[in-house]
């Protein structure tokens, strides 16, 4: 406790202190520092973002799209679980092509590929009668296999461009940067259905999935990472799932993403319940902001990330939304509802980060982008699953009853990151650096 001046209520004014909370936040923003001065990464980071803001926001378009077309959400499923069938099913093979050929060559084949099937999916309600709508799931699918795979390449260059602090800063600052793109894409989408059409919507998201991957491309190109990996480990037959502690982590991320999409359902049937949907988004950006802050927290923190620690922290935070959910607690309080988001939220980005970090580590060099793929399969695998069981026991019971199969994927998560092992050649190098 720093001790009082004598004689009056107030510390001393004196150096001391002021120089010591200096040094804590200089050693806290340290990382953040080492990684904007690795050449090339800094726009890497931020073109990679880009190429993801369409993300979040396509199926929301397409949803609107072929829901007013058809009049059917049955439909409108459909056509959304082509597309991630086609996205889940296609993520290991885009990251085994970009770990044996060029980057650059993979992302323009696949920008042009995805710009064409959104083009399609759009024309095709405005030309042909609703019951052509199967063939609105062939696109889909079309376009979920051709979505530009900036996220495994990206994944799989920053460990190549930085390490140690920097190499974790940067899965932290990547992973919470990616909080603000699920608040801005929904958003953005929401907007422009609103006050142009869903068509426009969808053009728009498959323009920016466009622009994205030529500028993350570019970006690539200039920090000199479009190669494959110099004598990297290439592909012999032998899976990547042959590893059972790569099994271990991608299934740790099949179940963080089942279980914070489930709480994005649980938010949304809540405000929608309570008749006042703009509720959703104001809680859904509370979330976000704690998710933020907890990752840049994360991020200037030095040594290795506590895996099993950050997804015990994680899943202590969306257990507590069960008590204070209907029908736990009927009414419930937005107040405190936020209040849990708020704080749960900041376990998000750095369980994400910790995961992301161990997924890399794992998979041998030359090898990483297919390993992000297999974890872009496996998180479509946990969407698709878990989102079913959350809506209906939000039919059958309530918003508290999904949150609790959310908190079971969260601790189930837990159980598996226990599993997890680094390889002894990371924990060689990183000793002796």
């Amino acid at each position: 406790m720093q001790t009082l001046a004598e004689g009056s209520g107030f510390p001393p004014k004196s150096g001391p202190v002021l120089s010591g909370v200096g040094c804590r936040v200089g050693v806290v923003l340290r990382p953040y520092r080492e990684l904007a001065s690795v050449p090339g990464l800094p726009a890497l980071l931020v073109w990679s973002l880009l190429g993801r803001i369409h993300m979040p926001g396509t199926p929301l378009a397409s949803s609107f799209l072929i829901a007013g077309w058809t009049g059917s959400y049955t439909a409108a499923g459909l056509v959304g679980g082509a597309f991630a069938v086609g996205l889940g099913a296609a993520s290991p093979l885009r990251g085994r092509a970009a770990d044996r050929s060029p980057a650059s060559r993979l992302l323009l084949v696949t920008a042009l590929g995805y710009g064409a099937a959104i083009t399609v999916a759009g024309v095709v309600p405005l030309v042909l009668p609703p019951s052509w709508w199967p063939l609105s799931v062939l696109v889909a699918a079309v376009a979920g296999i051709m979505m530009p795979p900036v996220t495994p390449i990206s994944r799989a260059t920053y460990p190549r461009m930085a390490t140690g602090s920097a190499g974790t800063a940067v899965f932290t600052v990547e992973a919470s940067m990616q909080e603000l793109i699920y608040v801005i894409g929904p958003a953005l989408t929401a907007m422009v259905v609103a006050f142009v059409n869903p068509q426009v919507a969808l053009w728009m998201c498959g323009a920016l999935a466009v622009l994205g991957a030529f500028g993350f491309r570019a970006a690539l190109r200039r920090a000199g990472m479009d190669e494959p990996v110099p004598g990297g480990e290439k592909h012999t037959g032998r899976t990547l799932l042959a590893d059972r502690s790569m099994v271990f982590a991608l299934a740790t991320g099949f179940c963080i993403v089942a279980s914070l999409l489930t709480i994005d359902l649980v938010i949304i049937a809540w405000a929608r319940d309570l008749g006042r949907p703009g509720l959703a988004g104001v809680l859904t950006a509370v979330w976000g902001v704690g998710s933020v802050l907890g990752g840049l927290i994360a991020g200037g923190l030095h040594g290795e990330p506590r895996f099993t620690r950050r997804m015990v922290l994680l899943a202590l935070g969306v257990v507590a939304l069960v008590p204070v959910l209907p029908p736990v607690v009927e009414p419930s309080s937005v107040w405190l509802i936020g209040l849990v988001l708020g704080v749960g939220g900041m376990a998000i980005a750095p369980a994400i980060a910790a995961n992301n970090t161990r997924i890399s580590d794992i998979a041998p060099e030359g090898r990483k982008a297919e390993a992000f793929g297999w974890l872009g399969a496996f998180t479509t695998a946990g969407q698709a699953s878990f989102l079913p069981v959350a809506g209906w026991l939000l039919d059958l019971v309530g918003p508290a009853a999904a949150a609790g199969s959310s908190a079971v994927a969260a601790f189930l998560g837990v159980l598996l990151a226990s599993r997890v092992r680094v390889p002894a050649r990371v924990e060689a190098a990183r000793a002796v650096g």
